[in-house]
Formats: structure tokens, sequence, C-alpha cells
């Protein structure tokens, strides 16, 4: 077995996301199991370059996790032939820029989403990496969540006949940071440092939408702020500019109808912290982050609305759970799967669809949310132009 040393320029990593799920349960864990088998005697060992802002927490973030390669100059990092691979965790308002100099340097490219802060930037970006010639992904990684891929299966299968609608349910309570310290970032709640409850849950809705039901074709939202006031990380309280919830409907390909709701201020009263509903003329689903219940045609009960009587039985318990059945990572991290798919397609050319086009489709559904709130009606969502 051959073992290549790949280096991985990964900006962003100090923050949450970046830390936990890419550098962590992703890149160190590839490197805890002895890198990544390529099938053909060639084993990759992912070797991290952190890359940000802060000098302190790089030297701290490296010396926690015994890695010796970390630069605040992104420049210089990017001009480094035997770095390959560049890798953006940034705020989105940061993203376009370095995801441009990465590019010029001709270095392969995954990003987290969004791509850009506007449609117009992330088809720039897409476009730019193609004529660049190199290999380029977005995460979309709750396409790799077990309860996703079991909903896949179901799908795959034909189990729901002719699909219907599709009904999610994403968020939960994010604190206002006076009483209790708030769970994400101040600069999620103002637009104009590029927060909001649609640029950032939107781009997912519309990938797992088209790749579980088909395109969306039109969409109708209504953004809110529900909570104006919060607390940053000081403890100081800022207005809160941008949209904490959004409730949008989504026309698909096929005829089936899409309703999403995603919020930063409900409070959870689900299995999961997101769950679809998928209802068909053969059969329902409902699938979270990790499991996936269904109801058969034939097992269907037959309810008589009478408010007079109470429910004589449990509808939960009338469902049945879709079997791990030992699938090829359904039990693994959404991101680290990811990842892997990505390191194969750069270095032993494996297909992989999830690039920046696809990843403009998201901000497009972004943008296109935003202007159906605005203006107060259904906006058609048309396809992108390569």
């Amino acid at each position: 077995m051959t073992r290549k040393t790949v280096r991985i320029a990964m900006n962003g990593v100090t923050g949450r996301m970046g830390h936990r799920q890419h550098l962590v349960r992703s890149i160190l864990a590839l490197r805890e199991e002895g890198g990544l088998d390529l099938g053909d005697g060639t084993r990759l060992w992912p070797e991290p370059v952190l890359v940000g802002r802060r000098e302190h927490a790089l030297r701290e973030l490296a010396g926690r996790h015994g890695l010796t390669h970390w630069s605040t100059d992104l420049d210089a990092v990017l001009a480094d032939p035997e770095v390959d691979i560049y890798f953006d965790a940034q705020v989105t308002s940061a993203r376009e820029d370095a995801i441009k100099k990465a590019l010029a340097a001709g270095k392969h490219l995954y990003t987290e989403k969004p791509s850009a802060t506007s449609f117009a930037a992330a088809l720039d970006l897409a476009r730019r990496a193609r004529d660049a010639g190199v290999k380029h992904g977005v995460v979309q990684d709750k396409l790799f969540l077990p309860g996703l891929r079991k909903l896949k299966r179901l799908v795959d299968g034909g189990f729901f006949g002719q699909i219907l609608s599709v009904r999610g349910e994403f968020g939960y309570w994010v604190f206002e940071g006076d009483w209790q310290e708030a769970q994400r970032p101040s600069w999620n709640y103002r637009t104009e440092d590029g927060g909001g409850i649609v640029v950032d849950m939107f781009p997912h809705w519309e990938y797992v939408l088209h790749e579980l039901f088909g395109r969306v074709r039109s969409v109708q939202a209504l953004a809110v702020t529900h909570v104006p006031q919060r607390w940053d990380e000081r403890g100081k309280p800022y207005d809160a500019t941008a949209d904490d919830a959004a409730y949008g409907v989504f026309e698909l390909d096929g005829g089936a109808v899409a309703q999403i709701n995603s919020s930063w201020a409900v409070r959870v009263h689900r299995d999961e912290l997101v769950e679809f509903q998928v209802d068909g003329t053969e059969g329902s689903a409902v699938a979270g982050l990790r499991g996936c219940r269904f109801q058969h045609r034939a097992a269907t009960p037959k309810p008589v609305w009478n408010p007079d009587l109470p429910a004589a039985h449990s509808f939960r318990d009338q469902w049945q759970e879709v079997p791990d059945n030992g699938s090829a990572g359904e039990s693994d991290n959404g991101f680290k799967a990811q990842w892997e798919l990505f390191l194969r397609h750069v270095y032993a050319d494996a297909p992989y669809r999830w690039d920046l086009f696809a990843g403009a489709r998201g901000v497009q559904l972004a943008e296109l949310g935003l202007r159906s709130s605005a203006e107060g009606r259904r906006i058609d969502v048309p396809e992108i132009a390569l």
C-alpha cells in the first residue's frame, strides 16, 4: 500500500462548524483510520493546513490536535505548490474573494454553502472553476444523513407511488443571549453580515428537494424576524436585522408540492431537529436526522373525525421503522462521507455531482425566496444556464 500525502488548506476551521464537522469529524477522523483507501493500492493521508485571521486561535487549535501547519497568510498558503485543495468554512461574506484566489492559484476547491452572497456571484464562481479545469464541490451534508438516505431508498424503490407532497419542519429555539448564551453566532441575525435563515437554509432545501423529489420550479416564501433584539458574544444588545424564520412553499417537477418551515424561534416538539414527511399514493414516510418511519397503503388506518371521544390508539405506533440493512454510509458522519467522495473525485476521478453549479442553484433559491417574501408573490425558478 502506497501512502500519498495530500495537503488541504482549511480556512475558517476555528469556527464551530468548520472545527467540529470538517476538521475533527472528517479530516482528523480519516487520519485516525489510517487515511482513505482509494482501492488501487493507494492510501490518501490528508494533511490539513489551518488558515485564518486569528493567530492565537490557529496556534491553539493546531496544538490541541497535534498539527504543525497553520498560517494567517492565505496568499502564501495558496502559493504553496504542495497544497492541492482549498476548503472554505468562513463566514459567507468573506468566501467569494478567497475562492477566487484559490481558483486563480489552480487549487481544487471544496466549500461550505452558500458558495457566495448572491446568485450572480455563485454562478460566476462555478464558471471560473469550470474554465480553470479544477475539481470543485459544495457541502451538501444533509443528503448524507442516515434518515434521508433511508428516505431516498424508499423513493428509489418506488415505495411512494406518485409523490404528492413533502412537508418539512426544521429549527429550534436559539436563545437571545441575555439571560442564556446564544447557541449561534450573532452575525447570523444581521443581514449586513450575511445572516438570515433563508440564505442559510434554503440552499439546503434546494438540494434535498432536487436530489430526492425533483427540481424546484417555483417558490413562495414569507421571511420574518420574530425576535427583533438579541445580545452578542460580549453581552451587548443589538438589533436583529435578519430573518429568523421562513415559511416556504415549493412546486416541484412532476407536480409534487413541498412546504418547509424553518425557524430559530420555535420550540421542538418533534423526534428530531429536522423532519420531512412524504405522502404518496402508495405510502407515506417520515424521516429525520437518523431514523425513518413508513406506512404503506395497505396498513393505513381509517380514522374518523369525532371530537367527542378520546383517541383509542396511538397513530405513531402504526408506523414501521426503515431498517439499516447494513447499507454503506448510513451510519457514518455525513460530512465525512462527502469528504471521502470529494477526495476520491480529486485523486481517483470518481464521479461527483455536488459541484459549484449545484451550489449556485441553492443560492438562487435563497435569493428568489427573499424576493418572493418582499414582493408577496410566487416566483418561478428558472433552470441555470451553464
